[in-house]
């Protein structure tokens, strides 16, 4: 079985997750690191003993079998379409893409190549995850009733203002939507099923001078089950607080909290603790080696077992689009159209 070479294109805040996943790995040899930044793609490359270049069109005359796009938001469509029209396996950190109708574009091209391509939702990853995750699967505690996701993060001005690409709609695709609750949206879809309409509203609370995507959104998610999400984010508490979701059943419920998975059913109450803390942001969770381990596993075994597809990538994006427009039009906005759902 052939060894992987492996590249890495964007050397920001992210990349080093990716590229300690990476060495870790048998199969795997991560060859290059890109990033326009000439300064940062060397200091990247020493410090993981790989080359690096400057253009990621470069990569299409190497010898590599995987990207991981680790870029900013608008980039990632341009970029995912070059590599799977080179026949170039694409592993992709969210979001898929900068919106839906760039979600389409990747899957299109993803419907014409040989290779795979695999979304970066890690969270799904995350022991208390997927421990709910076998619950709801069970039935033991019978039908989702409703369930409830609470964002409440902080992001400063410097934040924003030591990037310039994030805070525009035309570079960042949006805000709290599309880069931090993104994952506790992927979350609710993964855990209640298919999302027949939502209905939402979205407002920039503060720093009204710096940034123009939203800050804070909340929506209702009406699921083809009968049951109701309750969806609520912003960036404007003072601290990274940890994320709530509750699932409500029939026959009981599930808390995730703080590393948590809580759950009551009847008398009885469970608690399981999951180390989900890496050593990166606290917020990450440590199981984006754990997504990529299982990546390279599907690669080498020809297989989708446990890769994120393009398709559940395009799942959210198409969330954050009908919550907008909902937002704009103040109606409720019915998904039963669209092919994700």
């Amino acid at each position: 079985m052939k060894n992987l070479n492996a590249a890495i294109v964007g050397c920001g805040s992210i990349y080093k997750v990716h590229a300690d996943a990476l060495i870790e790995l048998e199969k795997v040899k991560l060859k290059y690191v890109v990033d326009i930044r000439e300064e940062r793609a060397k200091k990247a490359a020493e410090e993981y003993n790989c080359s690096y270049l400057l253009k990621y069109e470069e990569l299409l005359n190497k010898e590599i079998d995987v990207v991981h796009i680790c870029t900013p938001h608008f980039l990632h469509s341009p970029m995912a379409v070059k590599f799977l029209e080179a026949g170039i396996n694409v592993f992709v950190e969210k979001p898929l893409a900068l919106n839906y109708q760039d979600g389409q574009n990747i899957n299109a091209a993803l419907a014409q190549s040989q290779a795979k391509l695999g979304v970066c939702f890690q969270n799904r990853f995350n022991d208390n995850n997927q421990q709910a995750k076998k619950i709801i699967e069970s039935g033991k505690l019978g039908e989702i009733k409703g369930i409830k996701g609470f964002v409440t993060w902080h992001r400063s001005r410097d934040y924003y203002l030591k990037d310039d690409w994030k805070g525009f709609y035309e570079t960042e695709g949006g805000g709290v939507l599309i880069n931090q609750a993104i994952h506790t949206l992927d979350l609710m879809q993964w855990f209640g099923g298919q999302i027949k309409a939502v209905k939402g509203n979205i407002d920039t609370r503060v720093l009204n001078d710096v940034i123009e995507v939203e800050d804070t959104a909340e929506a209702t998610l009406y699921f083809e089950s009968g049951a109701l999400g309750i969806f609520y984010a912003t960036n404007t508490f003072s601290q990274n607080s940890p994320i709530e979701i509750v699932i409500d059943c029939e026959n009981g419920s599930m808390r995730l909290f703080n590393d948590q998975l809580v759950i009551n059913q009847g008398d009885n109450k469970s608690v399981f603790n999951a180390d989900n803390q890496g050593d990166y942001k606290s917020y990450w969770g440590n199981s984006h080696h754990k997504i990529i381990e299982l990546f390279y596993q599907d690669l080498l075994a020809d297989s989708y077992e446990n890769i994120v597809t393009a398709a559940e990538g395009l799942k959210t994006l198409t969330l954050i689009k009908y919550i907008n427009l909902s937002a704009q039009n103040n109606k409720k906005f019915h998904l039963e159209n669209e092919s994700d759902y």
